[in-house]
């Protein structure tokens, strides 16, 4: 008797071929994978990713003289009047993209000034009632470590909030 697949082909979320379609152009600069383009603002913040973009990862050359996790260099377009204030910020920025890629990938940053491709607005989602932060504020109580019960208060008044009301905020 043969088992029949949770979902048949048609039916998968977007989300999931977004990655194996984008993964092989990427590869072309440098990107292992997608997540560093896909998740610029995640990574940055709002204000350097609409001030900036990733354009590729230079590895540094194969060889005996190579070591296995030899950290990379993130080429990064710049706004020219915003070049100087993000240099002043690039060890931030290493840093958030090896916290967020979970290794120390990269070590430096080179930037290229020149005009920054706009990504089309993203609908923001309005911030959750205070009843959903009450009550996600209530579930994390016992965490004792700050920001990290401030960060799972965040995630639980968004997702309270989320499924309070589905449909998206216009």
């Amino acid at each position: 008797m043969s088992k029949r697949p949770s979902h048949s082909p048609w039916s998968r979320p977007l989300a999931d071929l977004v990655g194996a379609v984008i993964d092989p152009v990427l590869a072309r600069q440098g990107f292992g994978e997608s997540q560093i383009v896909l998740y610029w603002e995640d990574i940055v913040g709002e204000r350097l990713a609409a001030m900036s973009e990733p354009l590729a990862l230079k590895w540094p050359p194969r060889g005996p003289a190579r070591t296995e996790h030899a950290p990379a260099i993130l080429v990064v377009r710049v706004e020219s009047g915003f070049a100087l204030e993000l240099q002043h910020l690039a060890a931030i920025v290493i840093e958030r993209v090896n916290g967020y890629l979970g290794f120390a990938c990269i070590d430096r940053i080179a930037l290229r000034q020149g005009p920054v491709t706009r990504r089309a607005a993203v609908a923001r989602r309005r911030p959750p009632s205070p009843q959903a932060v009450a009550a996600a504020e209530a579930m994390v109580h016992d965490v004792s470590e700050g920001p990290l019960r401030e960060a799972l208060a965040r995630l639980g008044a968004q997702i309270i909030e989320h499924s309070l009301d589905p449909k998206p905020a216009s």
